[in-house]
């Protein structure tokens, strides 16, 4: 069973893979939505709480 942060690097790693047609930006485009489905997944599933790290 895969957790929440899980699904959001797959789906983030899904969506740059669909544009990956194109060398090396799409390289980076894998890579920074890989990074975002990362963050958006460990949001949700309360590991990563922003609101408390903005405030350091």
């Amino acid at each position: 069973m895969m957790n929440t942060a899980t699904t959001g690097l797959a789906a983030g790693m899904a969506l740059g893979f669909a544009a990956y047609f194109g060398g090396f930006w799409a390289f980076l485009l894998v890579l920074v939505l890989g990074a975002v489905g990362l963050i958006v997944g460990l949001v949700v599933q309360g590991d990563l709480d922003l609101p408390a790290r903005r405030q350091r």
